[in-house]
């Protein structure tokens, strides 16, 4: 480093395990011994490292070993669906301590939902005080930098409300709030992929159909917090149909699990859950494979256009429809590779969600450690 390292650019340096020891840190920083000391002295002090007499010895004593504290405070997360919340305890590393999932309709709107959370959380709590953060994602439009939801279609009631202030009433810690596919984005990409590539599209296909953008190894949010919002661009040849936002034939309403289950039972299914598609769909019944892999083309419609424009390496297909359909994958395969440029799918893979479900609740705890564990987050509250 050209200039002298402070103590929150140490612990970094801990964290990713670029250095492990006092030599470690001098030699990457160029800090003296006596400055090394102090700053790991400090870290040391406010739980945020650990040491253990466990380095490589070159002959006489062993150096001490330094490796970042996750058990040094614990940051509540949910991710908030339609219908199914997951509700969670992470540690500083971003693992699950404890998590319950919740049937919760979002649609009853936060002086309902936020208390349930609270309440949740605090059972989960148990009594500890150690928390330094927390995060939720919610299936809306956010206003990330005021935590804001700003979707009047979906989640109504909600639209306006800044979340972070109340619950920072009851817990007086920084809260952060994003959009839940942007949150299951990251959880993706951190565990899964980022030791390989710094690109990547998640589309989420479930009751409703959203996206998370991953530019450059973090989330691209947009000037408001509006990117990613796939689900109501529109199709050719949907046939009219009417979108809860006014237009015609956007994605999320021709290709979303709740399409699927109208199309369905239009053609005189008994289907009442996706379960019931899944069903038929491992029984080989013709018509329903026809129908899924036609919401599947018109999903590879608009990933085509975002692969064209965003160059990602890989496009991740999550949610309950992606994950159980089979023909939706194939025909988001067919019309991508088709319809993208020959540069931009020369390389790339299109995979179904390796995390699944857990992906938004890690998402979100590594929402609020890149804030709370900042350089400059750990530097101010040294102050």
């Amino acid at each position: 480093m050209s200039r002298l390292a402070t103590t929150g650019e140490v612990l970094q340096l801990i964290r990713s395990g670029e250095a492990v020891t006092r030599a470690d840190i001098g030699r990457v920083t160029g800090l003296s011994r006596p400055a090394v000391a102090h700053r790991v002295a400090d870290l040391l002090q406010r739980g945020l490292i650990l040491e253990d007499a466990d380095g490589p010895s070159t002959g006489g004593r062993p150096p001490m070993r330094l490796r970042f504290a996750a058990s040094g405070g614990v940051v509540p997360v949910a991710s908030l669906g339609a219908r199914r919340t997951q509700i969670a305890l992470c540690d500083l590393a971003g693992e699950v301590l404890q998590r319950t999932d919740l049937d919760i309709d979002v649609e009853e709107g936060p002086d309902v939902v936020l208390p349930l959370l609270m309440d949740t959380w605090e059972k989960l709590l148990d009594g500890r005080d150690d928390v330094v953060g927390i995060g939720l994602g919610v299936p809306a439009t956010v206003e990330f930098a005021a935590g804001r939801v700003e979707s009047a279609r979906v989640m109504a009631s909600w639209t306006g409300v800044v979340i972070p202030p109340i619950i920072a009433e009851r817990f007086r810690v920084p809260v952060l709030v994003d959009n839940d596919v942007n949150v299951i984005a990251m959880g993706e990409h951190r565990v899964v992929y980022a030791a390989e590539l710094d690109d990547l599209l998640f589309v989420k296909v479930s009751t409703r159909i959203g996206a998370g953008v991953i530019s450059g190894g973090g989330i691209l949010r947009g000037a408001l917090g509006a990117a990613g919002e796939m689900g109501h661009i529109p199709v050719r040849d949907g046939g009219g149909v009417l979108c809860r936002c006014g237009n015609l034939d956007c994605v999320d309403s021709v290709a979303s699990g709740t399409a699927i289950l109208r199309d369905l039972r239009a053609k005189g299914r008994d289907v009442t859950s996706l379960a019931d598609v899944t069903a038929l769909v491992r029984a080989g019944d013709a018509e329903t494979m026809a129908v899924v892999r036609q919401a599947g083309r018109w999903l590879g419609e608009v990933i085509s256009g975002a692969v064209n424009l965003l160059n990602p390496a890989v496009v991740v297909l999550g949610g309950d429809v992606a994950e159980m359909f089979q023909p939706l994958v194939s025909g988001v395969r067919e019309v991508v590779y088709r319809r993208s440029t020959q540069l931009a799918t020369r390389s790339l893979r299109i995979e179904r969600s390796r995390l699944g479900p857990g992906a938004g609740i890690t998402g979100c705890a590594l929402m609020v450690l890149d804030h709370v564990l900042s350089a400059r987050a750990v530097d101010a509250a040294a102050r």
